[in-house]
């Protein structure tokens, strides 16, 4: 690994480091729809409201969008 690799490289290793829990976080908020109902949108948009930085934030959105699109 060269000296280049360890310096963080912005928006796309952000990404490529949180992209696996950016997926389990949607598949657990996709986990509870059936259970809150009409109440799931108002419970997501708290939690992700909670999640963090708001990059990770989109990124959860739009795993949530992707997967709950057939």
């Amino acid at each position: 690994m060269s000296g280049d690799d360890e310096l963080p490289a912005g928006r796309a290793e952000f990404h490529q480091r949180h992209k696996a829990q950016a997926i389990l976080d949607a598949e657990r908020l996709i986990a509870h729809r059936a259970q809150l109902k009409d109440g799931w949108l108002a419970w997501v948009a708290g939690e992700l409201y909670r999640l963090g930085p708001p990059p990770y934030v989109a990124m959860v959105r739009r795993e949530l969008q992707r997967l709950t699109q057939h």
